[in-house]
């Protein structure tokens, strides 16, 4: 069942949503109750977070353009209020990509300012612009808050983390924590170093969302299942522990080939589970060793 949901994960990831709109008819969207009125929903693509209550329904990310009559339909499931706010985590198309059909369904699109610059810059995977209804309306820099369906949701940026427009949103009265690409449940993480990202900015974006978060949290992370605090914590411990280890191998002159090569550098997470598909061992250490070089 794992290796079957990694190569899902694989191949939106590694193919234009044009391309692989046909492989969308077979996706089903499923929501997971975490609270009295939040929700995770999965399907393809990146975890969406829902609040639903009387201020009507809270979005964050949005999956792929093909999916959205589907999450439509799932949110449906839990409100009939309108869709009034979204959220993006960060620019990826992954949890961008239904950002204008969320406009056209009336929702405010809400995001770092460097999601907009870039959503607004860089072409998609078909090669085509994003259009004006699917960039955020709403920029923030450093933090933001949302009063609605009865709690506040804190939602703070981190810098250079998987990106350079990192977003985390935490729920102040549910005690949940949507952490978008800055933590892949049980998986080494994929840091887009091109787009801003860095391992020390990673690193410290979960420190960030262990600073607010208790033991009874729940957590939604950008990929993969629910998670808690000492799944967390045990995140952070590997990604320090790797660092530590690659600082070590640049401090002895080794190049990157050689310690992207050295397969008993990342062996204790290997043997975890850690190394998957898209970030594999061999890709995780030659990250770490470009982020810190």
């Amino acid at each position: 069942m794992k290796t079957l949901k990694h190569l899902l994960f694989i191949s939106v990831l590694s193919i234009g949503t044009l391309a692989c709109a046909q492989g969308f008819d077979d996706v089903t969207i499923k929501a997971t109750k975490l609270s009295d009125h939040v929700y995770m929903l999965t399907g393809a693509g990146g975890n969406i977070g829902v609040s639903v209550g009387d201020d009507g329904v809270f979005v964050i990310d949005d999956q792929f353009a093909p999916l959205t009559k589907k999450i439509e339909a799932a949110i449906k499931t839990l409100s009939d209020k309108q869709i009034k706010f979204l959220v993006n985590t960060h620019y990826h198309g992954d949890h961008t990509g239904g950002n204008e059909n969320m406009h056209n369904l009336g929702a405010t699109i809400i995001a770092h300012d460097n999601v907009r610059q870039r959503l607004e810059t860089t072409p998609k995977r078909d090669n085509t612009m994003n259009t004006k209804e699917a960039l955020p309306i709403i920029t923030f820099n450093d933090e933001l808050s949302l009063h609605i369906n009865g709690e506040k949701v804190a939602v703070f940026h981190t810098e250079h983390a998987h990106t350079d427009g990192d977003a985390l949103l935490y729920f102040t009265k549910s005690n949940v924590l949507h952490t978008g690409d800055t933590f892949f449940q049980g998986h080494y993480p994929y840091i887009d170093l091109k787009s801003g990202g860095s391992v020390n900015g990673y690193i410290n974006a979960v420190k960030k969302g262990l600073s607010v978060i208790n033991d009874d949290t729940k957590i939604i992370p950008g990929h993969f299942a629910i998670s808690n605090k000492v799944e967390y914590q045990n995140y952070l411990k590997m990604l320090e522990d790797l660092k530590a280890i690659i600082i070590a191998e640049i401090e002895k002159g080794k190049t990157e080939d050689q310690v992207a090569n050295d397969a008993s550098l990342t062996k204790t997470y290997d043997d975890l589970g850690y190394s998957w598909n898209f970030i594999t061992s061999e890709k995780i250490r030659r990250t770490f060793y470009r982020s810190l070089k």
